[in-house]
């Protein structure tokens, strides 16, 4: 009857292990990763248009998954699809400064612009542990629709 018990015990903790999330180390993005997903997106958006990749990029799945989501705004710094926090969609965060101060959007536009696509670093609100930490965006702008597409990577 021990046996049995010990064995039910290591089930149920490989159990609970198996379902740790993308918190988890092992389960963390790498950049190569990040760089994939943004690119992605872009496609998508290219293809299908801001609404369908709404609706794709708030559902839990290949583009939302733990602390990686994608966020995609205007070239007035108009926030397209925010997914951590809709509401906040339609608004201008042109002028939005991170945790140290950097003009994020502007510096996000900027890389966007020209060379077209690449990597910005900053502090930001992780969704996942609710705190400030350095973050890594892969930033792409989307071809023929003149929004940009970014996802993130909290170091």
């Amino acid at each position: 009857m021990t046996a049995l018990r010990s064995l039910m015990v290591v089930l149920v903790l490989a159990l609970v292990g198996a379902g740790a999330g993308p918190t988890a180390a092992a389960d963390k993005p790498t950049m190569e990763e990040v760089k994939a997903i943004t690119l992605k997106a872009a496609a998508l958006l290219a293809a299908d248009g801001i609404d369908k990749a709404r609706e794709a990029f708030h559902a839990e799945g290949a583009f939302r998954q733990g602390e990686i989501y994608v966020n995609v705004i205007d070239l007035n710094g108009t926030w397209l699809i925010y997914p951590p926090n809709p509401k906040n969609e339609g608004k201008s965060v042109l002028n939005v400064r991170d945790a140290e101060g950097k003009l994020l959007v502007q510096e996000i536009i900027k890389v966007a612009k020209s060379p077209g696509e690449g990597w910005v670093e900053y502090h930001w609100l992780n969704p996942a542990t609710n705190t400030i930490q350095p973050k890594l965006s892969y930033v792409k702008m989307v071809p023929g629709r003149d929004v940009i597409t970014y996802v993130g990577l909290y170091k």
